[in-house]
C-alpha cells in the first residue's frame, strides 16, 4: 500500500477510481481487497464521475416506445392496486367476506 504520512497519495487514488470504474466491481468490494473505508472510496468515484460525466445515450424509437408502454402499464397497475386496497375494505372501515377469506381469515 502506498500511503504517505497517513495519506494515500494522488496515483493509488486514480488507480483505485480505475479499479471501480474499469471493472465494474462494487465499491465496497473493492475497498476491502485495496484496505481502504468504503465511504473514502466511494468520495473519490464521486468525484471522478463528476468531473468526467458520461453522456447517455440516447434512446431509438422502438426503445423510446417501449418505455411509455411501461410507464402506461405501470400507472395502470398502481390505479387497479389503489382500486382494491379500497373496495377490500367498507365504508365502516372493516374488511368485506371476500378479503377475509383471501386472507385465510374465514
Amino acid at each position: 500500500m502506498t500511503r504517505e504520512r497517513g495519506r494515500f497519495t494522488p496515483a493509488f487514488r486514480d488507480e483505485a477510481v480505475r479499479l471501480v470504474i474499469e471493472s465494474g466491481r462494487p465499491i465496497a468490494h473493492a475497498a476491502r481487497e485495496l484496505h481502504v473505508h468504503d465511504g473514502t472510496l466511494g468520495n473519490w468515484v464521486q468525484k471522478y464521475r463528476d468531473a468526467h460525466p458520461v453522456a447517455e445515450m440516447a434512446l431509438n424509437l422502438s426503445d423510446r416506445d417501449r418505455l411509455q408502454e411501461l410507464e402506461r402499464e405501470n400507472r395502470q397497475l398502481r390505479l387497479d392496486n389503489e382500486f382494491l386496497g379500497k373496495a377490500a375494505v367498507n365504508p365502516t372501515r372493516q374488511r368485506n367476506a371476500w378479503s377475509r377469506i383471501a386472507a385465510g381469515v374465514a
